[in-house]
């Protein structure tokens, strides 16, 4: 076997989510991000088609992102609708985390694969980064906010109206004294069915 399969079972098994709060202060270097993104990149997609695209936010970068969103949260939400704790969340945990990717989808519109190859696409690139982020000890949190499916966000990120914004993907290194999350799941034999002949 040319990998250790106990490892690589052992590491998807370990991959849980940090939370931004639970990130120290620790930098994050553009090295350890190209790291992440050249990871991503190497998912799988129908007809090679690589339909992600990156926007890295880093050091003072962070408060560019955390000011759009603050602000663009208060003009979409109507004074009943808006929240202090989900503006107080989107505004302070940028600036939490070490770095934030932003991860898209860029859609080719000549493309002849369904959107949805595509958004799966995308979502395996994301699982890469994350499980390169549990190979390192660094923490990863994929956000999903539903600001970031608005034309504000495409408009934010130079996206065409085609593209859609996937996930913030939080990557921090965690506080020293915390213990790495477990978790469970149910067994095969609750979701899978053999057929056999």
């Amino acid at each position: 076997m040319k990998f250790n399969l106990s490892e690589i079972s052992d590491l998807i098994k370990s991959r849980r989510t940090i939370l931004p709060e639970q990130f120290s202060d620790r930098l994050i270097h553009k090295e350890q991000v190209e790291v992440l993104l050249n990871n991503a990149i190497w998912a799988p997609n129908h007809g090679l088609t690589q339909p992600w695209t990156f926007k890295v936010f880093l050091g003072e970068g962070r408060q560019k992102l955390a000011t759009f969103l603050g602000e663009t949260y208060t003009k979409l939400m109507s004074s009943e609708d808006f929240k202090q704790a989900k503006f107080d969340r989107l505004t302070t945990r940028p600036l939490m985390a070490g770095a934030v990717i932003v991860v898209s989808l860029k859609r080719d519109p000549n493309s002849k694969i369904p959107e949805i190859e595509e958004v799966e696409a995308v979502a395996c690139a994301i699982q890469n980064m994350q499980l390169t982020c549990t190979a390192w000890g660094l923490g990863s949190f994929w956000a999903s906010p539903g600001i970031i499916y608005k034309p504000e966000m495409n408009e934010f990120l130079g996206l065409d109206e085609e593209d859609k914004c996937l996930a913030l993907l939080f990557v921090g290194y965690p506080k020293p004294d915390l213990e790495w999350p477990k978790s469970r799941r149910k067994p095969i034999e609750y979701m899978t069915t053999w057929v056999e002949e």
